[in-house]
């Protein structure tokens, strides 16, 4: 299954202890990530890792998103970095939970 950034999805909630994405396109353009929460300086940089490793073990090199984090924890920002990207791709069911299953452990 390949997965690819074709349209701007969200995933998640403001809702205390979970997070929002918006993910779109950036093609030529890497990873862009533009991280919003009331604890960037204290968790920032592994939230914004933990979203560049899900991206990277689904296959993608290049989108741009937007988070609004509201204390999520890392299975949380997983959880919602998988859901967006198989919403820009177009995916809403039979999910490979088993490719997933691979590396997320």
């Amino acid at each position: 299954m390949t997965l690819q950034i074709s349209k701007q999805a969200i995933a998640g909630t403001l809702e205390s202890s979970d997070l929002q994405i918006i993910i779109d396109q950036n093609v030529g353009n890497g990873i862009d990530i533009e991280l919003n929460s009331s604890v960037k300086k204290q968790y920032g940089k592994q939230i914004e890792a933990v979203i560049k490793e899900t991206l990277a073990n689904l296959g993608i090199t290049e989108a741009k998103l937007v988070v609004e984090d509201r204390g999520s924890l890392d299975c949380t920002v997983i959880a919602r970095t998988i859901a967006v990207v198989h919403r820009s791709s177009g995916i809403t069911e039979n999910y490979d939970w088993e490719g997933i299953e691979k590396w997320n452990v």
